[in-house]
């Protein structure tokens, strides 16, 4: 089956997102090792990894375009965001005592994440791009 439009725009800005947050965590993990209890190689692979290899599959659902990856990538879209919200920006980002890039890069990862969200929810309903 081909994905969709919005399937596959979806699916590069997710790629975008998590190349951005990616590059930013391994910057914090080497470059600002020890700012934070965050901010190591051993909390990187602990503590982020499994959500990049999540990330992954997510990305490969949809731009395969297999019958459910919209939910799938919706449902995880979603729960990042909330995760980045309520969790990340309260607890984490005020630990790593942030500064402007670590503000920018929230921004833009989380930015980019809601216009994933707002794709996938088009496409669920049934919504299509020509």
């Amino acid at each position: 089956m081909h994905p969709s439009l919005l399937e596959t725009l979806s699916a590069w800005l997710l790629v975008v997102a998590f190349t951005i947050s990616l590059a930013y965590e391994l910057w914090r993990a080497t470059a600002k090792a020890g700012t934070s209890r965050h901010d190591s190689l051993p909390a990187f692979l602990i503590q982020d990894l499994w959500l990049y290899l999540v990330a992954a599959i997510v990305i490969v659902l949809l731009f395969t375009g297999v019958s459910f990856a919209a939910w799938v990538g919706l449902v995880f879209s979603a729960l990042v965001v909330l995760v980045s919200v309520f969790y990340y920006n309260p607890v984490i980002m005020l630990e790593r005592k942030p500064g402007l890039i670590d503000w920018v890069e929230d921004l833009l990862y989380t930015g980019l994440l809601f216009v994933v969200v707002a794709f996938l929810v088009l496409e669920v309903a049934g919504f299509r791009l020509r």
